[in-house]
């Protein structure tokens, strides 16, 4: 997804409600399906799942975007070669402070390599509104010590 493309609800008046919601909700069931596979799309389609009760025009075009996004880049899937050093566990995490603009909520995120393999990842809204971008951090690194724990 673009980074300054911010989705919502409510948007404008012109941005209106699909007229068939039920081919949207299979476009994102096969896109949530694919994550399993595909794990570098899960923040766009964890996105416009939100959006799943009311789609509207901003929406399916969205989808198209990660739609075009897969169709360019196919080989973009989950490699596991072997490798004759030690392996390592190393995680990495991100928050991203107020994206929602629906409800202001944060969005933490985090990954785990074993081995230089990545073995687990999540994207998933915080649970309380931060006050800070500083408070969005820590609460996404605690999220990722107790997936580690």
């Amino acid at each position: 997804m673009d980074a300054n493309h911010k989705l919502c609800a409510q948007t404008s008046d012109s941005d209106l409600l699909l007229q068939n919601p039920e081919y949207y909700r299979r476009l994102v069931g096969k896109l949530i399906y694919l994550t399993v596979i595909r794990p570098d799309i899960s923040f766009a389609v964890g996105i416009i799942s939100r959006y799943m009760h009311s789609p509207r025009r901003s929406h399916l075009q969205a989808v198209a975007r990660i739609l075009r996004y897969l169709k360019t880049a196919p080989g973009q899937g989950l490699v596991y070669k072997s490798s004759s050093s030690a392996p390592t566990l190393v995680a990495y995490s991100d928050a991203d402070y107020v994206v929602s603009l629906d409800d202001r909520w944060s969005t933490n995120g985090f990954c785990t390599y074993f081995g230089g393999h990545l073995i687990t990842w999540r994207s998933k809204k915080q649970v309380v509104v931060a006050r800070s971008s500083a408070e969005a951090e820590y609460r996404a690194m605690a999220s990722m010590v107790s997936e580690l724990t």
